[in-house]
């Protein structure tokens, strides 16, 4: 701590866990939920691009989404074990202005993405015979190009107004990664202004996609319950539950953050809720989505057992 007080261009982060007995159990437990959670989505990410029964649109998506939880746990935890095994908390303005895009950039990508799977699923259930159409080859690569274009217009512009903002109060940043609002307090300037673009972002990312999803899905539910067929309907409920409960870890925790009052949020609250967007739900989406998923577990079967016989 003292070499970042010392310095004009770095910052020191606080981190999630003390250095006592209880928070090196916390660290461990994190570290493992970081090996799960690097190890599923890379499987995912090899299932879905071997197995030629998953390439679908909807599996393409899923592929993406894994490609995002691996980025974004990846952008947090590495720099958080480094820090609390050296004791060395510091970082450059440089790699905090990074690490700020990098999160901005995968969360930005990840929220319309999800967005993109609840229409995938919307028009497979309300309109199979058009999907085809609707959901083919070059419209899943517009999703996907459109998701990554906006997020980086949206992280570039935020990240470049937190790296030229004066920063002559305290270099403490009560969080575990470069969090933007976590480094808003610290400025020597009046940022209420910048807020506003904050919350508009939020809305942008967040509200309007999850708004989305719920009117997606609300047709969906409507569409699953008059179904004839109780094989078809339990395969798309599940189908949809699944997704549901992805979006639930995601948004809940990361609107509850981001869209309060500046004045309600607490730093430590902020910080203990961002453990769900950025390290549990990367670690609980392959799970979720190959658990429950009769498609996924055959493609593991296939894939298993060909490597298997062929050692044999």
């Amino acid at each position: 701590m003292e070499k970042c007080n010392q310095t004009t261009t770095g910052f020191f982060l606080l981190g999630l866990f003390p250095p006592t007995k209880t928070g090196l159990l916390l660290f461990l437990l994190v570290i493992l939920i970081f090996l799960i959670a690097f190890l599923g989505n890379s499987t995912m990410i090899l299932l879905i691009w071997i197995d030629h029964h998953l390439h679908t649109p909807m599996y393409f998506l899923l592929s993406q989404l894994s490609l995002m939880d691996l980025m974004y746990i990846s952008s947090t935890v590495p720099k958080m074990a480094v820090s609390y095994l050296s004791g060395d908390n510091c970082i450059s303005l440089a790699a905090c202005g990074f690490q700020s895009f990098c999160f901005l950039l995968i969360a930005g990508v990840e929220a319309l993405l999800l967005t993109s799977m609840a229409y995938d699923r919307y028009v497979a259930i309300c309109h199979p015979l058009h999907y085809p159409i609707l959901m083919n080859k070059r419209m899943c690569l517009l999703m996907i190009v459109g998701s990554w274009v906006s997020s980086f217009i949206n992280s570039i512009c935020h990240t470049v107004y937190a790296l030229c903002m004066p920063y002559c109060k305290s270099r403490i940043i009560n969080h575990f990664f470069c969090d933007i609002p976590a480094m808003l307090p610290l400025a020597c300037k009046d940022t209420s202004a910048y807020e506003y673009t904050v919350v508009f972002s939020t809305n942008l990312f967040l509200l309007v996609p999850f708004l989305g999803i719920m009117a997606s899905y609300g047709r969906v539910l409507y569409a699953i319950h008059h179904m004839r067929s109780s094989q078809g309907k339990k395969k798309a409920f599940t189908t949809c539950s699944t997704h549901l409960t992805v979006v639930s870890f995601y948004y809940a925790p990361f609107m509850y953050t981001y869209m309060r009052s500046p004045s309600l949020r607490s730093p430590e609250e902020d910080k203990n809720l961002a453990v769900f967007y950025t390290i549990l739900t990367p670690m609980l989406n392959p799970i979720i989505y190959s658990l429950r998923n009769r498609e996924v577990l055959g493609a593991l079967q296939r894939v298993f057992g060909r490597s298997l016989s062929k050692k044999e």
